[in-house]
């Protein structure tokens, strides 16, 4: 029996990356995963291919800036499911390299609108609809290793994931005693999409990053997946306001 048998989990940002492997991993557990995205093929993809290992998903087209659009999806899942156990906010862009003299202005609220926002989005439609059901839920966000300390060039990214994990606290004590546990999780560098864009395929900048880390080595999004999982789940029934690093040691440094 899976850990999250016959629970109905909700992932942002699950047609790719960490996401993708969570929505995978958290199926495999037992989970009736529905994944919101605004990359409809990618997302249907993903759900299809689930469902073709034998496991339950589906895919509902949801732009995490769009209050309405969070807000219509969350009520569908429940409406559909009977209920919406956990969730995980992970939909998330990396923005410009740029010191704040030269970030541009319309960056900016896009990297907000998106990594800091929209998760809020979430989380409200989310504890909405977990506070109409019995025994509560577990929502988990993805902030980042820069979300725990400070990176030149990053201010958009690194002020949202930040952001997240404050939104994250405030929000679990908010909720402990409704049995509505808030988490966030802080990848370091993970083998994505997303770290080939940033380091612009380059395997000089890559080898960089590596020595930057205890492990020496990025991780797969399974490691993230992993994580995750496991604050959706039950064996984690007393963790909340926790923001969790999966960086291989890099800010324990």
């Amino acid at each position: 029996m899976g850990i999250l048998k016959d629970k109905v989990i909700l992932i942002t940002g699950g047609s790719s990356g960490i996401g993708k492997s969570t929505a995978e991993l958290v199926a495999s557990e037992g989970a009736v995963v529905v994944i919101g995205d605004i990359q409809d093929e990618e997302g249907k993809e993903t759900a299809s291919k689930i469902v073709k290992n034998g496991h339950q998903a589906s895919y509902l087209r949801m732009d995490v800036t769009d209050f309405e659009s969070v807000k219509k999806v969350t009520e569908e899942v429940s409406s559909r499911h009977g209920r919406l156990d956990g969730a995980f906010n992970n939909a998330g862009i990396e923005g410009p390299t740029a010191k704040i003299s030269d970030y541009e202005n319309l960056d900016w609220k896009k990297v907000l609108d998106v990594n800091l926002t929209g998760v809020y989005n979430c989380i409200k439609c989310q504890i909405d609809e977990m506070q109409k059901q019995a025994g509560g839920g577990s929502i988990v966000s993805t902030s980042s290793a820069a979300g725990l300390i400070g990176i030149p060039g990053a201010s958009g990214y690194n002020s949202a994931k930040h952001g997240v994990i404050g939104l994250s606290k405030t929000i679990a004590l908010e909720y402990a005693s409704k049995n509505i546990r808030v988490n966030a999780v802080c990848p370091g560098f993970i083998e994505t999409p997303m770290l080939e864009r940033v380091t612009d395929a380059s395997i000089k900048i890559r080898e960089q990053l590596i020595k930057m880390v205890p492990m020496k080595r990025v991780a797969k999004p399974s490691e993230i997946a992993d994580a995750v999982a496991w604050l959706l789940s039950e064996r984690s029934s007393y963790v909340t306001g926790v923001a969790l690093p999966v960086d291989g040691g890099w800010v324990a440094q």
